[in-house]
């Protein structure tokens, strides 16, 4: 069968003919050296090669500890994986929220450059977000599609204002800023408009001492117009509680930010759109449309219609629990979702968590890819699904 050419905005992309699929399972807790995988992220290169990435945690399934981030490549559509490859250990401390992009707008590297953003920390959310202990930023690239990685780069002081100058003299902002995380999922970058070639990293962070109900949480963004050299801060939302986030472009060049909603108050999505390329928000609302339990969800531009850029959206879709993972298409900027897909749902009323986190990926003109977790936590699985 012929390969199939998919024209985007930022080049001709060669991808192979891809088929809805049953689940494949791509990461296996237990297996591989790691008790447990979690916080998928996937992205795909201009010759149709697929990339995932997760959180490989050694000893254990949960957040903080000894966790590296791992990488699996597929060739064929995501019907099969390579072996696992670890792209960042720091030894027996926690690296994890993969971000990875590529940046197919740099003169220097016409091929494309993969950058992998990324955290660590050395203590418990709970405590940092105490003042006791420090979330980092970093990101390696590669420019052979993942074979290899660059030496790590140390971005904390632009994206972060940490008050730490006991760790660090560098780290002593009047922000106050303690927990930090990446957005789960993918990074993006903009191919259109006035900030075409920006690459933005939606990220989220607390302020100051623990408040009730997270709202010392907010989400923000940080972003780089110059290939990775240096990195501003966005605005940070409005919203008190607003948490993990992903960003996508909308038509115009212009940008919308999904975030978590970590209050619960209202089991919806909060939604922010931007003129600027996200360095400050027109609007910020909760999206009724998008109903959510305090899970992480994941937003990609998939094309464009009538002037307006179609986008994706995944989550588990269930007020009440992790469950109903579905996907959505909207065909005008994600004003209104007129398209639903179920993409997994449970059998058994009473098992935990069946789905949660998941990312999203163009396999083709008409088909996406998931990557998402299942069963608990026990297995991150890919599926790819015709939407149209």
């Amino acid at each position: 069968m012929k390969k199939l050419l998919l024209v985007l905005a930022a080049g001709w992309f060669v991808v192979s003919p891809v088929q809805a699929q049953q689940e494949v399972p791509v990461f296996v807790s237990g297996e591989e050296g790691h008790k447990s995988y979690r916080i998928p992220a996937i992205i795909s290169l201009p010759d149709g090669k697929l990339l995932a990435f997760c959180e490989g945690r050694v000893n254990h399934a949960g957040d903080f500890g000894d966790i590296n981030i791992v990488l699996k490549t597929s060739t064929d559509g995501g019907n099969t994986w390579s072996a696992l490859q670890t792209v960042v250990d720091y030894d027996k401390l926690q690296a994890g929220n993969p971000a990875p992009v590529v940046d197919l707008l740099d003169p220097a590297y016409p091929k494309g450059r993969i950058f992998l953003f990324y955290n660590t920390g050395n203590n418990h959310e709970g405590e940092v977000r105490k003042g006791q202990g420090l979330r980092e930023v970093w990101y390696i690239s590669s420019t052979d599609g993942g074979k290899s990685w660059s030496e790590p780069v140390n971005i904390t002081t632009q994206t972060h204002r940490p008050k730490q100058p006991a760790l660090n003299p560098a780290y002593n902002f009047s922000e106050d800023w303690r927990s930090y995380a990446n957005t789960p999922g993918h990074a993006m970058q903009l191919t259109n408009g006035p900030f075409k070639g920006r690459i933005f990293i939606a990220a989220n962070h607390s302020a100051g001492t623990p408040h009730d109900q997270f709202e010392d949480y907010q989400a923000h963004g940080f972003f780089t117009d110059d290939h990775g050299k240096s990195f501003r801060l966005s605005e940070p939302l409005s919203i008190p509680g607003s948490n993990e986030a992903i960003a996508a472009e909308l038509s115009g060049g212009r940008l919308m930010l999904n975030a978590r909603n970590q209050k619960g108050d209202i089991r919806a999505r909060i939604v922010a759109t931007s003129s600027n390329g996200g360095e400050t928000w027109d609007t910020t609302f909760f999206d009724r449309q998008l109903p959510d339990p305090i899970c992480q969800g994941t937003l990609l531009t998939i094309g464009k219609k009538k002037r307006k850029n179609i986008l994706a959206f995944c989550n588990a879709a269930d007020e009440k629990r992790r469950d109903n993972l579905t996907l959505r298409i909207s065909y005008d900027d994600g004003k209104t979702w007129s398209r639903s897909l179920l993409v997994d749902k449970a059998t058994d009323p009473k098992q935990s968590d069946p789905t949660a986190y998941s990312d999203i990926v163009l396999l083709n003109k008409k088909t996406i890819g998931i990557l998402y977790e299942k069963n608990g936590y026990s297995t991150i699985q890919f599926k790819a699904m015709r939407w149209k």
